[in-house]
C-alpha cells in the first residue's frame, strides 16, 4: 500500500539588510531562535549595507537635501544589496518590510500572518535621521513599527519580528501548543503560572492547580486569563473570541471588581 507524504515542513526565509550585522549576532544564536535555526526551521541572512557601497570609505550615508540635523541612508547600496538578493535567489518574490516608527504597530495577527509567508521576508533597517524616500517608493512593500517610541536603529525591532513569527511555527517551540497558550494567541492575555514548591513563604498555589482534575484547571486557566485581561488590557476584549461562557464570566469579574 502507497503511503502519503509527510507534509512539507513550513520553513520562513528572513534577509536582514542593516549598518550594524553585529547587533544581530547574539539574539540569532541563543535560545529559540537558535533552535528554529538549528532545526531549518527558520533562515535569517544578514547583510551589511555598506558592502554593497562602492566608494573606497564603504559611504551608506550623506547629509539631507534641503539641511537639517542628522544623516540620510543613501539610496544606491540599498538598491544594490536588492539586486544582490535577486541574483542570490533567481525566481524567489520578496516581502520588504521597513522597521519604521511611521509603521503600522506590530500584533499577533500580523505576525500570525507573516508565519504564514511564502515569500522571502527582508527586514529593512533603517539608522540615524530617515532612509532615502526612493527606497521606499521602490523597494518597500509596508513599513512597520514595534511600538509608538523611537530607537536609534530597526535592528532590535527586526529582531522583536522574527522572534514573534519564527515562534509560531510548528517545530520551533518544544511544546506545539505553546505559542497558542501565550498571551494574545487566542485575543486574551495569559493566566497566572505557578511551579514549585507549592508553599513559598507562605504564599501557596491555588488549590485547583494541585488538585490533578484538569478540567477544573482549564476552567480556572479560562477565568484568570479573562480576569487579567480585564484588568490590565480591557481594549483587548473587544476583539478577543469570547464565548457566551466567556461573556457571563467577565459580568462576574465586573461585578466583583465593583464590590
Amino acid at each position: 500500500m502507497k503511503q502519503e507524504a509527510a507534509p512539507a515542513m513550513r520553513r520562513l526565509n528572513f534577509e536582514v539588510l542593516t549598518l550594524f550585522p553585529g547587533m544581530l549576532d547574539g539574539p540569532l544564536n541563543a535560545s529559540i531562535l537558535k533552535r528554529g535555526r538549528e532545526k531549518g526551521l527558520v533562515n535569517v541572512t544578514v547583510r551589511d549595507i555598506r558592502n554593497f557601497a562602492e566608494d573606497r570609505h564603504k559611504t551608506a550615508d550623506d547629509s539631507p537635501y534641503g539641511g537639517g540635523a542628522g544623516m540620510v541612508l543613501k539610496p544606491d547600496p540599498i538598491f544594490r544589496a536588492f539586486e544582490a538578493m535577486k541574483t542570490d535567489y533567481p525566481g524567489e518574490h520578496f516581502l520588504t518590510v521597513l522597521l519604521s516608527p511611521q509603521g503600522r504597530i506590530l500584533n499577533q495577527q500580523r505576525a500570525e500572518l507573516f508565519s504564514e509567508e511564502k515569500r522571502r521576508i527582508v527586514l529593512l533597517c533603517g539608522h540615524y535621521e530617515a532612509i532615502d524616500e526612493r527606497v521606499i517608493e521602490a523597494l518597500v512593500d509596508e513599513e512597520l513599527s514595534i511600538g509608538d517610541y523611537v530607537l536609534t536603529g530597526g535592528e532590535l525591532a527586526a529582531l522583536v519580528v522574527i522572534d514573534a513569527v519564527a515562534r509560531l511555527l510548528p517545530g520551533v517551540l518544544g511544546d506545539e501548543e505553546s505559542a497558542y497558550r501565550d498571551s494574545f494567541g487566542d485575543g486574551l492575555l495569559d493566566h497566572p503560572h505557578y511551579t514549585r514548591p507549592a508553599d513559598f513563604r507562605g504564599m501557596k498555589v491555588p488549590d485547583v492547580l494541585l488538585s490533578g482534575n484538569h478540567a477544573e484547571i482549564d476552567k480556572w486557566r479560562r477565568r484568570e486569563a479573562l480576569r487579567a485581561t480585564l484588568l490590565k488590557r480591557p481594549d483587548l476584549l473587544v476583539s478577543a473570541d469570547l464565548t457566551k461562557e466567556d461573556e457571563k464570566i467577565l459580568a462576574e469579574l465586573k461585578k466583583e471588581s465593583n464590590t
